[in-house]
C-alpha cells in the first residue's frame, strides 16, 4: 500500500500538466492533475513520515491513516474524491495482513458507492463512473474465482479493474457535452485510471502499462491547453472542515446546494464526539464565499477554510512537482 501511494504521487506529478490541459469540467479551471498530485502526495506522505501510523501490519489501517490525512489536505473536486474513495476502500481491509481477489473487489465496491454517496448531486462521465466500472470489473473477476486467495487471481482482478477503468475513462467523452464539444476525455477518470494502474504495478511487482493512455482524446503532449480556450468560471471553491451532528450535516448539505453547485461532504474519521458530533470535509462552488461561509458558520465552528478562485489554477510551486519524478 505504501508502494502504491508513493508510484501514484509519482506518476500524477509526471502526468499533472496533461490532466490540468484537458481539465474543462465541472469547471474549466486547469487544476485536477495538481489537486489530485497534492492530494495522493499527503496521503503518501502520512505513510513514509512514520507518524500516527498503525503498530500492526493492517492493510485497512495503513489505508484508512492515508485516507484520513489525504482527507484533511484535499484539494478541488478530485482530491476529494480520490481521499472519500481511498478512506471507503479501507474499511473491508480492516484486520486484513493481505490483499485478496475478494477483499480488492469488496474495497472498490465499499470505495465507488462512498464516492458517488458525497456528492448531493453526482454525474456520470467522471471519475465517479472510472471508479464504478473498475469495481464492477473486479467483482466480475472475482465471483469466477470461486473464493481463491491467491496472488494469481488477485492479479486477474487488478487486470480486470484496470481494464474496466479504461473503458470507463473512454466512455467519459460520449457521457459529457461539454467534453463531447472540447472532444476530450475527462481529466479526473485519467487520473484516476493512473492510480489504479499503479496499485496494480505495485501489488503484483510489475511496471505501469506505459501504452495504457495512448489514443485518449486530448491527452497526446501535442494537444493544445484545451482549458485554456474556455471562459473563465466566476465564483469561487469554499473547502473546510467541520464538527456537525447528522442532522446539521444533512442541513448544511441541503443549505449549499441551494446556493451552489459541487457540493461534497463526506466524514473525517469514524466515530463521533462527546457532544454527539461528527468530523466533515466540506466542499462547495459558490459565486460568493460569504454567503456559504455564514451559512457554515451559523451551524458550527470551521477549521482550515480555504477559498479559491475558480478563474485561477492552484498550481503548487514548481519544485514540489519536480521532486515527483520524471518517469511516464
Amino acid at each position: 500500500m505504501k508502494r502504491w501511494l508513493g508510484k501514484a504521487e509519482t506518476a500524477l506529478g509526471n502526468h499533472s500538466d496533461r490532466l490540468n490541459a484537458i481539465n474543462i469540467f465541472p469547471v474549466a479551471d486547469g487544476d485536477t492533475g495538481t489537486n489530485l498530485y497534492l492530494t495522493v502526495r499527503a496521503a503518501a506522505r502520512s505513510l513514509a513520515a512514520g507518524t500516527d501510523q498503525p503498530a500492526q501490519v493492517d492493510v485497512g489501517a495503513v489505508l484508512s491513516t492515508a485516507g484520513q490525512a489525504a482527507l484533511e489536505e484535499a484539494r478541488g473536486n478530485s482530491g476529494t474524491l480520490f481521499s472519500v474513495f481511498l478512506c471507503a476502500a479501507a474499511e473491508p481491509l480492516e484486520g486484513h495482513t493481505r490483499l485478496t481477489s475478494t477483499l480488492l473487489a469488496a474495497a472498490l465496491n465499499r470505495a465507488q458507492i462512498r464516492a458517488w454517496s458525497a456528492f448531493e448531486r453526482p454525474v456520470p462521465g467522471t471519475m465517479l463512473s472510472v471508479m464504478e466500472a473498475a469495481a464492477r470489473a473486479a467483482a466480475a473477476v472475482d465471483a469466477g474465482q470461486n473464493g481463491d486467495d491467491s496472488n494469481h487471481a488477485l492479479g486477474l482482478a487488478l487486470d480486470a479493474a484496470v481494464e474496466g477503468a479504461l473503458a470507463a475513462v473512454i466512455q467519459t467523452e460520449d457521457q459529457l457535452d461539454a467534453l463531447t464539444t472540447a472532444h476530450v476525455v475527462d481529466a479526473g477518470g485519467v487520473g484516476m485510471l493512473l492510480i489504479l494502474d499503479c496499485l496494480r504495478s505495485a501489488v503484483m511487482g510489475v511496471e505501469l502499462q506505459s501504452e495504457l493512455l495512448d489514443g485518449l482524446h486530448g491527452y497526446d503532449v501535442a494537444d493544445p491547453h484545451i482549458h485554456a480556450d474556455m471562459p473563465d468560471d466566476d465564483g469561487v471553491e469554499v473547502m473546510c472542515t467541520i464538527n456537525l451532528s447528522p442532522l446539521n450535516a444533512a442541513t448544511l448539505r441541503q443549505r449549499l446546494d441551494e446556493i451552489g453547485e459541487s457540493v461534497i461532504m463526506s466524514q473525517v474519521g469514524s466515530g463521533a464526539d462527546a457532544g454527539g458530533n461528527y468530523r466533515w470535509r466540506v466542499h462547495v462552488h459558490v459565486p460568493d464565499p460569504e454567503p456559504a461561509v455564514a451559512i457554515i458558520r451559523s451551524l458550527g465552528e470551521p477549521s482550515q477554510i480555504s477559498i479559491s478562485e475558480l478563474a485561477l489554477p492552484r498550481e503548487p510551486d514548481a519544485s514540489a512537482v519536480n521532486t515527483a519524478g520524471h518517469e511516464r
